[in-house]
């Protein structure tokens, strides 16, 4: 019995023992066991953003073991995903596992680039046409050949969806309206001279319009020209589209009493002095000289180009002085290359004119004059052609039988004396400067006073003035 009872006491014992041995073996996992620890476990981010890896550590008791965690896997922001990282590590015989799960997802929606206005107008009596349409997506690209169009009463609906889903949805209001006027064109010019009892015929003209097309059928024409007597006369052409909107223009016919042309001087005008002024505006020299001619009571003409100030052409109309017509550009080899070039850089001078003056001008002096030779390195026999078309769509050239010679170099008492030497009481004078030159600024009011006190008298150039022409020499 005793026998029995210690071997009782002795299991007993073992058991106490092992048991202890069990819990402090648990105890000892539990404290050389390694724990990692993350600031997240699930990330979810817009493809294309940029994935930053959050915190972690590694600790087995109060050691940091970071440095032993192993990690696998990757994230490509670039592409839609599921994508999932492991953080392991060992430490003795123990080790732990963290999984970072990370989301790449497209929650951007795509755009619909409306070509036109998201306001479009389209005629009364037109169909819409589809001005056309661009749609993209951030992940896939062009998706234009997915955009869905429906029509709604007086609204285009565009409609597009990604491949996430993610959709977008873009409107074009359509007004039915016609607020454009029609456009009348006149065939040759806007204003012909013809002399008495020659024969008017109409150039003709063409009216289109934005919604009916070619309506030059629709045109009517009022006025009319009397070719035996000498006036002006107006023709008015007038149109309106289906939509009632109305356009009116006019041509203006000059038939004036035949006149001589000639080289230089003659006729009854006697003892005038016409001073001429080339190249201008500039600021500091034409100024000055509209300010002499204002004290002295003087008028003179203009024949302008496209460079300088807009308000020193205003002040010569202003003042009463004619605003005529020489060159845009100036430039010989783009002027004289082909007739077209010519006419084109007088219509741009000719356009300048009239906005800032409200009438148009139908004086003109060519660059170099009628008889300049410089024209035939460009066009042989252009001034013979120019000469004839510009009369023919209703201009007055004028060259001059007085050259002060400024252009050439001539100081102030070159200029003075080029003048009064080469004027005469027995002939209309027509004086050729620049209002460019500070040596012609300064000497201008002796020239003039010269002439008073010589018994000339001072006029500006008018399209009634006869004109005084070169031989042309090319």
């Amino acid at each position: 019995m005793k026998n029995i009872l210690k071997n009782k006491k002795i299991l007993t014992l073992m058991i106490i023992c092992f048991l202890i041995s069990c819990v402090l073996s648990f105890v000892s996992c539990i404290l050389l066991s390694p724990k990692i620890e993350i600031e997240e476990k699930h990330i979810t981010l817009s493809v294309g953003d940029v994935f930053q890896e959050p915190e972690y550590r590694a600790m087995v008791k109060n050691q940091d073991v970071t440095s032993l965690v192993k990690k696998s896997g990757s994230v490509n922001t670039k592409k839609i995903g599921t994508y999932q990282l492991e953080y392991v590590v060992k430490y003795s015989l123990f080790q732990d596992k963290k999984v970072l799960i990370v989301d790449v997802i497209d929650d951007i929606v795509p755009k619909i680039e409306l070509v036109g206005n998201e306001e479009t107008i389209v005629c009364p009596n037109k169909d819409f046409v589809e001005p056309g349409y661009r749609a993209f997506d951030n992940y896939d690209g062009d998706l234009t050949n997915k955009v869905t169009v429906e029509k709604e009463n007086n609204k285009i609906i565009y409609k597009v969806k990604d491949s996430s889903s993610n959709m977008y949805v873009a409107n074009r209001k359509i007004k039915y309206e016609d607020l454009e006027k029609p456009v009348i064109t006149l065939n040759g010019a806007s204003y012909i001279n013809i002399y008495v009892n020659n024969t008017y015929e109409e150039p003709g003209y063409n009216a289109m319009d934005n919604c009916d097309g070619d309506i030059s059928a629709n045109v009517s024409v009022s006025g009319a020209v009397n070719t035996s007597v000498a006036g002006r006369y107006t023709i008015i052409y007038k149109v309106t589209d289906s939509n009632q909107n109305s356009t009116m223009i006019t041509r203006t016919v000059d038939v004036s009493e035949r006149t001589l042309i000639r080289p230089s001087g003659g006729g009854n005008g006697k003892g005038i002095i016409y001073l001429t002024f080339d190249d201008g505006p500039n600021e500091g020299t034409t100024d000055v000289i509209l300010n002499i001619l204002k004290e002295e009571g003087v008028s003179a003409t203009f024949f302008v180009t496209c460079f300088g100030p807009d308000y020193l052409i205003k002040r010569m109309y202003d003042e009463g002085h004619t605003v005529a017509l020489h060159t845009a550009s100036h430039d010989y080899s783009y002027v004289y290359r082909s007739d077209a070039n010519y006419f084109a850089d007088l219509m741009r001078v000719s356009e300048r004119v009239e906005r800032i003056t409200g009438e148009k001008s139908m004086i003109v002096r060519f660059p170099g004059g009628s008889s300049n030779t410089v024209s035939k390195k460009y066009s042989l026999g252009i001034m013979s052609r120019l000469t004839a078309e510009v009369r023919r769509r209703g201009y007055h050239y004028f060259d001059w039988n007085v050259d002060s010679n400024d252009a050439g170099g001539s100081g102030s008492s070159g200029i003075y004396n080029n003048v009064i030497n080469n004027i005469s009481l027995n002939r209309e004078n027509v004086v050729l400067l620049h209002d460019v030159k500070t040596a012609t600024r300064d000497t201008i009011r002796s020239i003039i006073r010269y002439g008073k006190q010589n018994g000339y008298i001072f006029k500006k150039i008018t399209f009634d003035t006869t004109m005084v022409t070169h031989g042309v020499n090319n």
